[in-house]
């Protein structure tokens, strides 16, 4: 019969190991989970990059999986809540202040163009390419909030991945250089904001405001009508003028 000594031993040191498996099984899916985090990041960014430099016969065959395989991912992979998502209805009221600060926002900048001389038309100013814009800028919010952020809060904390995602957002816009470094500002702002009011759609129709504030007081020679990816050196305007890319006439 062991003595009471080693039986005190023996005890510990099954506790130790019991505490060490346990450990340690919880952790080995760890590494698994930021593969798969990882492997989620680069294959929605590559596929969403790879569309943005298709020709545009191939954009309207591939662009409706690379940008809905992110939408079916988020939905039926994670289940989130409304509120998760930012579609809650108390995030829309509590963020509501974000759409006449953009409003304002756009107006200095509107009131700074005509001054400088490069306030020009809008390109195609009816309802639908409008609308259609707007649309497209709040789903680039549930793609940055929704999709990307999450997985990159898994990876870092949180100010690097505003940081990361940010920048994600800018290189998504190249080569338009101005436009990218608009992004890259708006990506940081919009992911703070979103981490406290929680609402892409307040988010999407204020980032709606400002791109097409941009799209009327930057000129299109530097903008070419807010192309990225191929489309920007696909852009051709019709010159009138020695100024006509700085004045806008060229389409806008």
């Amino acid at each position: 019969m062991a003595s009471p000594p080693l039986l005190t031993l023996i005890g510990k040191l099954t506790s130790v190991a019991t505490i060490d498996s346990t450990s340690f099984a919880l952790s080995t899916p760890q590494p698994q989970a930021q593969l798969r985090t990882l492997a989620e990041l680069a294959i929605g960014f590559s596929a969403i990059m790879v569309v943005l430099w298709l020709p545009t016969r191939e954009q309207l065959i591939f662009g409706p999986i690379a940008l809905l395989g992110p939408l079916v991912l988020v939905l039926f992979s994670q289940r989130p809540t409304l509120r998760q998502l930012g579609l809650s209805w108390p995030g829309f009221v509590s963020s509501l202040w974000i759409l006449p600060t953009a409003g304002v926002t756009a107006a200095a900048g509107i009131l700074l163009a005509r001054a400088s001389g490069t306030l020009h038309d809008l390109y195609k100013p009816d309802f639908a390419h409008v609308g259609g814009y707007v649309i497209w800028t709040i789903y680039q919010q549930f793609l940055l909030q929704d999709y990307f952020m999450p997985r990159l809060t898994r990876l870092l904390n949180t100010d690097a991945a505003i940081v990361f995602a940010a920048v994600l957002f800018g290189v998504a816009h190249l080569p338009n250089v101005v436009l990218t470094v608009a992004t890259v500002v708006w990506g940081a702002i919009s992911c703070a904001l979103f981490r406290r009011y929680r609402s892409i759609v307040v988010l999407g129709l204020a980032q709606g405001l400002l791109g097409l504030c941009f799209a009327v007081c930057v000129p299109d020679a530097y903008v070419h009508h807010m192309r990225v990816g191929l489309g920007y050196w696909n852009y051709h305007p019709q010159v009138t003028g020695q100024y006509a890319g700085f004045h806008g006439t060229a389409g806008k």
